[in-house]
């Protein structure tokens, strides 16, 4: 079943992760009431991870408790673990717990310290605490276009992973290009492949490239059926794996000029301008 409707993911936590300082609390917070301001739907703010595995999320709790969040606002808290999404759910400010996967091995054990089957299992316990508190999850298949350590992949894998958070129950799944290795027709491939198995879960991408290949990379998703877009206002956070500096996350604004390629405009697009001037001073002030 093709989705009609456009959720663009807004993630400055994914952005703010790559910066070499530490971003003030205060400033975390004017940004995500800025973005709330603006008409963002969708964003994946925090995380909550061990402070010493990344020290730029350890005041996750102290920005939200600042932050009034609209009903009709997700919020999305990143967890590895069960403790994560305790910290997570006592909030009350989090609608949405993320939960990084992969079908490489190599890159679980570097970016959680977990096997593939510790990975499910720890996600499973994670669902079920969701479900408890009334909150959703999202899983991301990270290295799911491939992977720089020579792991095994191909698209069988994908489905495979792909079917196996299905039996979880998580109702969204991003397929992330975390080394920004897919090309659009690689990307148009894997995501056709996936999504025409299933009406549900909902299945997006969170993906990285070189600025000038963005805008095919999302029209490419697009044209295949994805109706779901990770992205950063500038496309501030880079891919600590990528070995070119210059692969980073999806700018927002390449995003929004592609989906306008198809007769889509959305309504943040007429804002965006003073978020952008806002994210760069940031970029600029804690690099």
């Amino acid at each position: 079943m093709l989705r009609t409707v456009v959720k663009l993911i807004e993630c400055p936590r994914d952005a703010w992760q790559g910066l070499g300082r530490q971003v003030p609390t205060e400033v975390k917070v004017c940004y995500l009431r800025a973005l709330i301001e603006a008409g963002f739907k969708h964003i994946d703010a925090v995380s909550f991870v061990s402070p010493k595995a990344v020290p730029q999320m350890a005041d996750s709790e102290n920005v939200l408790e600042q932050i009034d969040v609209p009903e009709d606002v997700e919020i999305i808290g990143i967890v590895v673990n069960e403790k994560g999404a305790e910290r997570a759910i006592a909030t009350k400010a989090v609608s949405t717990l993320g939960f990084p996967c992969s079908i490489s091995e190599t890159f679980l054990r570097k970016n959680q310290n977990q096997t593939i089957e510790q990975c499910h299992k720890i996600l499973e316990s994670v669902k079920r605490k969701a479900a408890a508190a009334g909150l959703s999850v999202v899983a991301y298949i990270s290295m799911a276009f491939g992977n720089p350590y020579g792991d095994r992949w191909d698209e069988k894998r994908v489905g495979e992973a792909v079917d196996r958070l299905v039996s979880l129950g998580v109702g969204s799944i991003s397929l992330a290009d975390t080394v920004g290795l897919a090309s659009p027709d690689l990307i148009r491939r894997v995501f056709e492949s996936v999504s025409s198995e299933y009406a549900d879960p909902e299945i997006g991408v969170h993906l990285h490239s070189a600025p000038g290949e963005a805008a095919a990379k999302v029209l490419a998703a697009y044209d295949a059926g994805c109706r779901r877009f990770d992205s950063t206002v500038g496309g501030l956070g880079g891919c600590p794996f990528a070995q070119d500096a210059l692969i980073g996350n999806i700018p927002t604004e390449s995003v929004i000029a592609a989906l306008q390629q198809r007769g889509i405009d959305p309504p943040i697009r007429e804002v965006l301008k003073d978020v952008a001037a806002s994210n760069s001073q940031i970029a600029t002030s804690y690099s």
